[in-house]
């Protein structure tokens, strides 16, 4: 059962815009038009298992044909200096697309779109099908240009999400929050996690508008931009029954008071707005240097009613949150070139996040009572950067740059679960050298150093309710810290990367692109235990030949790698080891005046592995499971796909196209399928995928064109 909180607003229609797109401006003589429409059919193969991860996102999943259709309009009249077009694509399928522009050039410019989308969820549900999310897009925007100085430009775009996705509530009893809620025993379930798809549907608008002005040496630009979210949905009920399947699959009653929590409410995203004022600049105060800047203020607030949302457990006398975050941004840059062959750079920016969300009792168990935990946030950063032009070929550019951000008074009635402690500052410091080479006759390159170091003040342990303490020593073994779980992104870090990028022209009619990068993160935090290492490698390349004026071919081959080290309390030590192989071959030519063909084939090849070994503190029955189970299998995603495609012109007016388009998929997660079994919730529903999806798409296109 779900809550409504209130229904949205805007729906624009297909047949709205079209209507927009028909109603034309008066034309003076001379005016030059020329329209296209074109149709057909695309029929595929397997069922909706095979198409899950095909299907995806072009609304073709539960499809075994489809109809095509678009069309393409274009009037200019080159006195009057203006043009009208409308476009639409797609229109008989899921995901569709319409497009409006009307203008008169330098003088205003009216533009609207629609789409619609859709998202597919590839896992398959035992008990709710197809989860799916379709989104209906509209937007307009104008733009005036009232003299040579000053311009004006306003939109307008709001956004429908309906369907459901994947989601879901779970329990373990006891816990710290339900200590009275009763263990699994031989008779009693005392756990259980369960699917609950989220249910969506929900409005998002957004306005903005800006007035430009520059004359001379200045340049100003003043703008106002809002958000407004509105969810239909302001909680979900879960109605779960009094008994459930233990790990075995066997039907059990449920613990004491396991029930009553499983049924409580669960938030979904609340109502909320946000709006911002701001003013951006620069002046350019001498031929060779330009200050710049940017104010702003924004406001974000969220105070939907809880009674309204389905919540009846709200602090006696509070009805909504009432949060509101105020946002400042002040920033500005300098760019100068103060000596011959130099440019010199910099930039000073500074962004406060006012909490402002009155505090209240909302975690009452017991003798626990908390309040809520304001969350403010001041980053101040600063860059320098200076580059020298060494030869005509070569420039050099240094840099360093530091980041400061205070988090502000810890809210001392809050309480924090899940880590050992906090930090309230973080500074990172950060130097970066860069030598480029521009083209020249047939190369041109560059090869950057980047390194960074980030520490922080004392660490803060949490009191639950009473504020926290400052350990002034966190490595002294006598504040057990040595055992404890620390966030990565407050701990201590050094970051060293180098990245290479090179363009080669070997022949006039052959060109390759080369990226390359490798980079090194490693943290040291208080304990032995949470992440310790962290590593990223790319390359990839990229080639174009153009065999002759009629046949190119193109093609790409990447390679990728990233692993985490990490342990956890319990003597566990876990490497991830993921590694991603990609290729493609492309080509693209005539074969006669009247026919043209294109294709390409790619393939894509990802596994993730994870690597568990354990330390000399292990216990026996983990060294005994390890032993029996070899630890965790891999997870691998492979991916082959071919296209082909034809286009042939009966006339000067009329072409047919032909599209193939053969996928298939490998894909096996342990998470949600292992050995052909899908994964079970408590109540028996299954969640999985088909490992093994193949699918085949055929199309066949008519293409017509008006010219006069």
């Amino acid at each position: 059962m779900y809550k409504p909180a209130r229904k949205r607003c805007l729906q624009p229609t297909v047949v709205a815009l079209a209507v927009l797109g028909a109603w034309g401006p008066v034309w003076a003589e001379g005016s030059t038009a020329s329209a296209s429409v074109d149709f057909g059919f695309g029929l595929l193969s397997g069922d909706n298992a095979d198409r899950a991860l095909f299907g995806q996102y072009n609304g073709l999943r539960n499809k075994d044909a489809v109809g095509l259709l678009g069309f393409g309009y274009e009037r200019r009249n080159v006195e009057a200096g203006t043009a009208v077009m409308f476009e639409g694509l797609n229109l008989l399928g899921e995901v569709r697309d319409l497009d409006f522009s009307w203008k008169k050039q330098g003088d205003w410019k009216f533009s609207a779109d629609y789409a619609e989308r859709v998202r597919y969820d590839p896992l398959d549900s035992s008990a709710d099908g197809d989860l799916k999310v379709q989104r209906t897009q509209f937007g307009m925007a104008y733009q005036k240009v009232i003299s040579p100085r000053l311009q004006f430009d306003v939109s307008l775009r709001s956004e429908d999400k309906e369907g459901s996705r994947l989601f879901g509530i779970g329990m373990n009893c006891p816990s710290t929050v339900a200590p009275d809620c009763g263990r699994t025993t031989g008779t009693e379930v005392g756990w259980a996690v369960l699917m609950r798809p989220e249910p969506i549907d929900a409005n998002h608008s957004q306005v903005e508008a800006r007035v430009s002005y520059v004359t001379g040496q200045l340049a100003l630009s003043g703008g106002y931009y809002g958000s407004f979210y509105r969810n239909r949905y302001g909680s979900l009920d879960p109605n779960v029954p009094s008994s459930l399947n233990n790990a075995l699959g066997t039907r059990l009653p449920l613990s004491a008071g396991l029930q009553d929590i499983l049924n409580q409410p669960v938030a979904l995203a609340p109502d909320n707005q946000a709006q911002q004022i701001d003013l951006t600049g620069s002046y350019a105060f001498a031929p060779k240097a330009r200050l710049n800047f940017k104010l702003a203020y924004g406001t974000a607030t969220q105070d939907q009613n809880f009674v309204g949302a389905g919540f009846n457990l709200a602090p006696a006398g509070v009805s909504n949150l009432g949060g509101r975050v105020d946002t400042t941004l002040a920033q500005v840059g300098l760019t100068a070139s103060p000596l011959p062959k130099t440019t010199v750079r910099a930039k000073l920016r500074y962004n406060d996040r006012d909490d402002r969300t009155p505090l209240a009792l909302y975690n009452v168990e017991g003798d626990n009572r908390y309040t809520n935990r304001r969350l403010p946030n001041t980053k101040t950063s600063a860059l320098l950067e200076a580059s020298y032009q060494f030869t005509n070929d070569y420039r050099g550019t240094f840099g360093a740059d530091y980041e400061a951000i205070d988090r502000g008074t810890f809210t001392a009635t809050s309480a924090v679960a899940g880590i050992t402690a906090l930090r309230q500052k973080t500074d990172e410091t950060g130097l970066r050298a860069e030598l480029r080479r521009r083209m020249s006759e047939s190369f041109s390159g560059s090869i950057g150093l980047y390194s960074s170091r980030r520490d922080g003040s004392n660490w803060l342990r949490n009191n639950s309710g009473l504020g926290v303490t400052p350990e002034p020593d966190p490595n002294d073994p006598a504040t057990g810290f040595a055992t404890g779980i620390f966030m990565p992104t407050l701990a201590d870090r050094q970051r060293d990367k180098v990245k290479l990028m090179a363009n080669w022209l070997p022949m006039e009619e052959l060109s390759l692109q080369l990226s390359a990068q490798t980079g090194r993160d490693r943290f040291d935090p208080p304990s032995a235990y949470g992440l310790r290492k962290a590593g990223m490698d790319n390359v990839s390349l990229d080639a174009s030949y153009a065999y002759s004026l009629s046949w190119s071919f193109t093609g790409y081959l990447s390679y990728g790698n990233e692993t985490l080290l990490q342990a956890r309390p319990g003597a566990a030590v876990m490497s991830l080891d993921n590694t991603s192989t990609g290729v493609g071959l492309g080509v693209t030519g005539k074969i006669s005046s009247s026919l043209q063909v294109g294709g390409s084939v790619s393939y894509i090849d990802d596994r993730s592995k994870y690597g568990q070994t354990l330390d000399a503190t292990a216990d026996g029955a983990n060294t005994a499971l390890l032993a029996a189970t070899g630890g965790l299998p891999d997870i691998v995603f492979r991916q082959g796909i071919s296209k082909l495609y034809a286009r042939y012109v009966l006339n000067k007016q009329t072409d047919v196209q032909f599209d193939l388009t053969h996928q298939r998929s490998t894909w096996t997660d342990w998470g949600w399928a292992y050995g052909g079994t899908p994964f079970s919730y408590s109540d028996g529903t299954t969640v999985g995928q088909k490992e093994l999806q193949s699918v085949t798409y055929i199309g066949l296109r008519y293409i017509y064109r008006w010219q006069p």
